[in-house]
């Protein structure tokens, strides 16, 4: 028998949805929002609980400190300013994985602040920053082939490469624009077809058609999207039966 081929699938969870109970059974990560778009100790403390039941891998999801706009608009923070912020994001999960005696396995940036570190240098040093002030077991969820990725590997920070199961790609590896209307995919075949191109060929095709290089370990798929349960089902169950494992 062929070895299985390890993939993780992860989400992005205590944003207010609710419906983490459900997704926790088809995932091997989350990202736990850390009171900075959205979460607080209540939320973070469920979601962990959940996390540990089902041996999914807890990762914090710090953010630009707006509520207001759910951390996807950028703002304009001093470097300090950021620092403080997200060290105090995940310091807040962290005191929450302490007292469930869990463990913090990566960080993974939301909104804005993911796409901005993946091109922005002073940005993504903020965050190497942190997380080095943290673990060097702690890991990083970021893009391939972006600034943040580059800067993680040159400071010894571990970098596990994310493509989004569920969004669409410019042809520079931006996503397209939620204010698109084929920014999301949502029929669960598509979302399927998208991330074994991605796993196989190490190509994702674009919105344009054109193919383009791109390689990931961890795929997400956003809690989220309505159908989100039913897609994240359907991409487990498929992907186990194309002999990978999920994990």
């Amino acid at each position: 028998m062929k070895n299985k081929l390890q993939i993780d699938l992860n989400a992005d969870v205590g944003e207010g949805i609710g419906n983490e109970a459900d997704l926790m059974p088809f995932l091997s990560s989350c990202n736990i929002a850390c009171g900075g778009h959205a979460g607080d100790l209540e939320s973070m403390t469920s979601i962990v609980k959940l996390a540990m039941r089902y041996k999914v891998k807890i990762g914090a999801h710090p953010s630009f400190p707006d509520k207001l706009n759910f951390g996807r608009a950028l703002m304009e923070l001093s470097a300090s300013d950021l620092y403080a912020s997200l060290k105090d994001q995940i310091s807040a999960l962290q005191t929450v994985l302490h007292h469930e005696n869990a463990v913090l396995h990566h960080i993974k940036p939301h909104g804005a602040l993911y796409n901005l570190a993946a091109k922005d240098e002073k940005i993504a040093g903020v965050i190497i920053e942190v997380i080095k002030s943290l673990s060097s077991s702690v890991k990083l969820y970021a893009p391939y082939n972006s600034v943040i990725a580059k800067r993680a590997k040159k400071d010894h920070v571990e970098v596990v490469f994310e493509a989004f199961a569920d969004r669409n790609y410019n042809e520079d590896l931006s996503l397209v624009s939620r204010k698109n209307n084929d920014a999301v995919l949502h029929e669960k075949e598509a979302v399927l077809n998208h991330v074994l191109s991605m796993i196989k060929y190490q190509k994702v095709t674009s919105i344009s058609g054109v193919e383009v290089p791109l390689k990931a370990s961890t795929f997400c798929v956003h809690g989220d999207t309505d159908n989100a349960i039913e897609i994240l089902k359907f991409l487990s169950d498929n992907l186990k039966k194309n002999n990978f494992q999920i994990q």
